[in-house]
């Protein structure tokens, strides 16, 4: 191993050794300052990628340092320290002390590093259940709520089924071509059967991952069950993750073989999320569906095959985790008023808790698409990108189950803001959360109004 390839790896190092250390540490030193030090070690992370190493590959390690990986991991790191913001108040209220927490966001957070650094199949499928394994934790934290737990199990079992799918679709992989290399991974396959039906089991795995129809049925019932800000930082990364994976693997052009199943899990997961989120009347369930939704429009704009469909993607995948982690941090301060899980319990609390309730309208906005969010051009990278690519039908489909969506997600902004408040208590974030919420709610503003510069980024990173 020589300096470079430590130098490669130092954001691996900072997230596991801050892991570690949190745990060892917290074990001996009781006190309430883990969820700061996991703060820090995640933005330490986010700043170190922003340097430029002196080798991008490390073959012993069998990690890359491209500029791709350099920006999910940023991605990633900063994603986890809004989630810690956000997480702070609610463990406290629910007993969830200790260093335990911060410590195993950071693990999940170091499982998704390594996917998006892997240069092979067997590290990225390490790094994949790392984090995966890392979240089965976090979604039964807490142990006072016996739908927690319920959730925990789920997502277990659901995820264990998923994983030895892609062991299953790995192992024929390499059994049909002898390598594990993600260089040329799909076009090693052409032509041979036995590393097809390989790839038929991987993207079943994927499909789990990103929810998408028909491996989606685990969604709305770990939406519902998770704690609110375990459920924002599930959304976010998780599924970023996988678009970093899938852009692992996915060539530019040619899709082959694995395009007419990407084109089902496109159509399929855009019509059926929309349709489902529509007959929701719990708040969290409906949002679970339309992440469904959702991800089908990122499948969409993979399926072009091209460099601007990829962009689109990551930019949509950017934009849906900060839309989440928004709506998700306000849905943490709302529900701690006891409002209740249905529509008919916020009535009103627009006017109660006006900047919780904000925040979440706002977040609302930009996954319904309107204009000037994040999730209106995100959607519009989307569609143009497909209609390119010849994808037309799929384009139209898209837009039509997008404005669909809109009826579901204006549907709570009416209820918050045109009924009678009542006279129930408001909650009020605290600081941290306060500092999450607005970050979040102003790059929503700000990477829909000027996505100049995040695309120009894009453009670096996949050129």
């Amino acid at each position: 191993m020589t300096i470079a390839d430590l130098w490669i790896a130092v954001p691996l190092m900072i997230l596991a050794g801050s892991a570690l250390a949190i745990l060892l540490l917290g074990a001996v030193i009781p006190t309430n300052l883990w969820t700061g030090a996991g703060i820090i070690a995640t933005v330490m992370t986010a700043a170190w990628v922003g340097q430029t190493p002196p080798l991008t590959v490390a073959p012993t390690l069998a990690l890359a340092s491209t500029p791709a990986a350099r920006l999910f991991i940023a991605i990633f790191s900063l994603t986890a320290a809004a989630a810690l913001l956000i997480s702070h108040r609610d463990n406290s209220d629910h007993g969830i002390n200790g260093e335990e927490y911060p410590a195993t966001v950071l693990f999940a957070t170091f499982g998704a590093t390594a996917l998006s650094m892997a240069t092979n199949l067997l590290i990225m499928f390490l790094g994949l259940e790392a984090m995966t394994f890392g979240f089965y934790i976090l979604v039964a934290m807490d142990l006072k709520r016996e739908v927690s737990a319920e959730a925990g199990l789920k997502y277990l079992l659901m995820g264990a089924v998923a994983a030895a799918f892609l062991a299953f679709g790995i192992g024929l992989h390499y059994a049909g071509t002898g390598s594990l290399s993600l260089t040329n991974a799909l076009q090693l396959a052409a032509g041979n059967k036995v590393a097809h039906v390989g790839w038929g089991f991987i993207l079943v795995g994927i499909a789990f991952k990103l929810s998408l129809v028909p491996a989606h049925l685990w969604t709305p019932d770990i939406y519902q069950g998770a704690p609110a800000p375990v459920t924002a930082f599930l959304s976010a990364l998780s599924k970023g993750a996988t678009v970093a994976l899938l852009l692992l693997i996915l060539p530019t052009g040619d899709l082959g073989a694995i395009r007419p199943i990407l084109w089902w899990l496109a159509l399929l997961s855009m019509v059926v999320g929309n349709l489902a989120a529509l007959l929701q009347t719990k708040v969290r369930r409906m949002l679970g569906y339309s992440s469904v939704a959702q991800m089908g429009y990122v499948a969409l704009a993979l399926l072009s095959g091209t460099a601007g469909g990829y962009r689109a993607a990551v930019y949509y995948a950017v934009a849906y985790s900060v839309m989440s982690l928004a709506a998700f941090g306000a849905i943490a301060v709302i529900e701690r008023n006891g409002s209740g899980e249905d529509t008919e319990g916020w009535r009103g609390l627009g006017r109660r808790s006006p900047f919780a309730a904000g925040t979440l309208s706002l977040a609302l906005f930009a996954l319904a698409g309107v204009p000037p969010t994040a999730g209106f051009t995100g959607k519009f990278l989307i569609f143009t990108a497909a209609i390119k690519a010849g994808e037309v039908p799929l384009a139209i489909i898209g837009i039509l189950t997008a404005a669909v969506s809109a009826y579901y997600y204006l549907a709570v902004v009416v209820s918050l803001y045109m009924h009678d408040p009542g006279d129930s208590a408001a909650q009020s974030p605290s600081p941290a959360e306060s500092v999450a919420l607005i970050a979040t709610g102003a790059a929503i503003l700000i990477i829909g109004t000027f996505p100049s510069p995040l695309l120009r980024l894009l453009a670096a990173a996949f050129p």
